[in-house]
């Protein structure tokens, strides 16, 4: 199974050279590595690793809290195929997906993140608004925030709900993409979205799929 491993750790040498020694160690082979976050001697980093089924997450855990000064902010299930370019292929489908634009975006993005679902909603106010479309995985009654945001922002809901709240106020819809496996989602995470979202607003065909849905 793969896992996402998000760490804080001192920014030196050595440091990254522990992290992989423990976990080759508790039997997880790395597959990938991203740097989140350096500055102030301290560095955050995304890592991906392959487990075999059935794997506890508590062996890692207590393996990376054995190295010195590093905190474990998070050890959650991911779909991502690493070694990809996952951005450039959903944007490939999205661009060929005709009216069914905003759904495969829908559909794609809790794999992008991480995510356990997503889900878009008409931008009127009230915590109940009409949900427009929600990925297979969402709650059946999807509770949005009463205020939309002016830019995607990063929240934590009630049930330590990890959420980022992105409205797309061309289409007059706002978007909730949600985490509850996992830390909350880092400021990279939330830029990440935000230049999807941009290249999805541009596409001619955003209008039209939303319109599709609508009538539904």
């Amino acid at each position: 199974m793969l896992l996402r491993v998000r760490v804080a750790l001192p920014d030196r040498p050595g440091s990254l050279a522990q992290i992989t020694r423990v976990l080759g160690t508790a039997g997880a082979d790395i597959t990938q590595f991203t740097v989140l976050d350096r500055g102030a001697g301290r560095a955050v980093d995304d890592i991906t690793v392959f487990c075999p089924e059935g794997t506890p997450k508590q062996v890692l855990l207590k393996s990376l809290t054995s190295v010195e000064d590093v905190t474990v902010e998070g050890i959650w299930t991911t779909r991502e195929a690493p070694g990809t370019y996952p951005e450039l292929e959903i944007l490939k489908y999205i661009t060929t997906a005709g009216d069914r634009a905003l759904t495969t975006l829908i559909d794609s993005l809790p794999v992008l993140f991480s995510a356990d679902w997503a889900a878009t909603a008409t931008a009127d106010a009230g915590p109940e608004r009409g949900v427009v479309y929600a990925s297979w995985r969402a709650p059946r009654e999807v509770r949005l925030p009463d205020d939309v945001p002016p830019r995607p922002t990063a929240l934590t809901l009630d049930g330590d709900l990890h959420v980022i709240h992105a409205p797309l106020p061309p289409l007059a819809l706002t978007l909730l993409l949600a985490r509850s496996d996992g830390p909350a989602f880092h400021r990279i995470e939330v830029h990440r979205l935000s230049r999807i979202l941009e290249i999805f607003l541009s596409l001619p065909a955003t209008e039209r799929s939303v319109a599709r849905q609508l009538r539904k």
